[in-house]
Formats: C-alpha cells, structure tokens, sequence
C-alpha cells in the first residue's frame, strides 16, 4: 500500500515545553490508524501540523506526497479536519448548512444540491434534512459535521477525538461511518480517549507519551506485549482489589496467584487496551 502519511523527525514545542520530540509515522492508504496517549502526550499537536494548522520546529511531514510546510495550500485541499466539537450552524437545516459549506467551496448551485443529497443519505440524515439544527441529537450533529468535511472527499480524513460527549449508540453510528470511509480508500487518522474505540476502529494503533512514539501495531499485538492473562482479584462485595499480568504460562499463573492474598473471588481475562494503556504509559493499576 502507498503511504499517505509521512512524518520524518517532526518536534515542536511551545515556549520551553517540548510537546514533539521526533516522530517518525507512516500511515498506508485507506488505513484507519489510532493516536492513543494521556492529555498532553502531543497528539492533538500532530494532527494539527498535519493539518497544515501548525508549522513542526523542525523534521518534515508529507500528505500524499506533498510537504505541509512548502505545499501547504496544495495539502489543503487533500485532507479536512473534523475537531472535539461538531462546527456546524444550529439555525440553518442540515441540507442549508450542506449547500453553503459546498458554495464556499466552489460547487455550484446544482452540485452543491447533489452532493448534500448523496451526504444526507449517506449519513443517515435524509429525514432530518430540513430540520434546524439545533433539534439534532449530538449524534446526528456529528454526523453532519463528518459529511460537511467530506463535501469535497479528501483523501485523508483526520478525526479529533470525534466521539467525545456522544451516547454508546450514537458513537456507534459513527464507528460504522468511518469504517466505510476507509474501506472506500480514504486514510483515517483519529486521536481517541475511548480505548474501546481504538481496538473496534483502528487497523494499527500508536501510542504516544510525552512527545514521543513508545508502541504501535495492531491491537491484537500491543495486547499480546502485556501479558498473556491478567489475574483479576475480587473483594467479598465484588470490587477489584487488584490485577497481577502473567505471561500465559503455568509458571507465570502460580507465580501471579503467589503474589495475591486471600479474595473472595479469583478470575482469568485476557489483556483489554486499557492494560496497554496503563502498562505503557507508565500507570498502574490499584
């Protein structure tokens, strides 16, 4: 697959805080990869300058082949960039904020009624699309937001955190958009706080932490660099008292069950992301 993401040593800081401290990432066509780090790790800070919001102090970054530095009007008009909050205007309808987007954009009248169209059946807002938009559910916000920025179907969509504040079945809904976006060739990179989100999405995950790169593959690989199992030590009222990683073995499960005192309850579960999360930025677990 070609890259359409290329980042090469890329820093940046802000006054004497380094929030970049060389990041190296390839991101393949049509591939749906995951930013995962604590708040301040650096991730909104990359996609911003791959967003050509922001300039790197130094390394290089390309978008289909184009710098993001010296062809920054050219990269522009390869991505879109959707944020933590849906920018859409609440007294217009879905189908007005859609057209006016596509006129400021250049389509003319006839192709901006035809793209809204082909965008409000797409994201399932075809019966919504004359309501004002201050009716919507956050869901279909989102929703409208993610088809404004494809009016002009960039190849490379970058996604801020897009499900924050929405209900389970509305960032569902979303899910299940931005796996078709991928699986119709366009690249996806999102950052997330959701690890669930990340391990049902992302075809690779990378994990940040203060500024730098310290894992990145698939789920299924970063969970296996935890452990084997994880022995979950239960109190009399079902709370957890404690988790002890093993590596799989025999051996590693005596040694974990030596290392726990009397519980009411022992169980076996295979490692979730939120051991990765924990184990490789440096948390534990109480």
């Amino acid at each position: 697959m070609t890259d359409m993401i290329a980042v090469r040593g890329v820093t940046k800081s802000f006054g004497t805080q380094e929030v970049l401290c060389g990041i190296d990432l390839d991101v393949a066509r049509g591939e749906i990869v995951a930013l995962l780090g604590e708040n301040g790790a650096g991730k909104t800070t990359l996609i911003n300058i791959l967003s050509t919001l922001i300039r790197p102090d130094a390394g290089t970054a390309r978008i289909d082949g184009l710098d993001v530095v010296r062809e920054r009007q050219a990269v522009k008009t390869r991505l879109s960039l959707t944020g933590q909050s849906a920018a859409v205007d609440e007294v217009l309808t879905g189908d007005e904020n859609l057209r006016m987007m596509a006129g400021l954009i250049g389509l003319t009248r006839a192709q901006a009624a035809e793209r809204s169209a082909a965008l409000l059946e797409r994201f399932d807002l075809t019966a919504a699309a004359r309501k004002r938009v201050k009716t919507y559910s956050g869901g279909m916000r989102r929703r409208l937001d993610l088809a404004i920025s494809l009016l002009a179907t960039p190849p490379v969509v970058f996604l801020d955190e897009p499900t924050t504040g929405l209900d389970p079945a509305s960032r569902q809904e979303l899910w299940s958009v931005i796996r078709h976006l991928a699986d119709n060739g366009t690249t996806v990179l999102l950052t997330t706080q959701y690890l669930e989100e990340a391990d049902q999405l992302a075809d690779r995950i990378v994990v940040l932490r203060e500024g730098r790169i310290v894992a990145e593959g698939t789920p299924g690989a970063l969970k296996a660099r935890v452990g084997g199992e994880v022995v979950e030590v239960r109190g009399p009222d079902g709370e957890i008292l404690g988790e002890v990683p093993t590596d799989g073995s025999a051996a590693g499960l005596r040694r974990a069950l030596g290392a726990v005192d009397d519980a009411a309850a022992i169980t076996l579960r295979r490692p979730t992301l939120d051991d990765v999360f924990l184990t490789l930025t440096g948390k534990a677990r109480s």
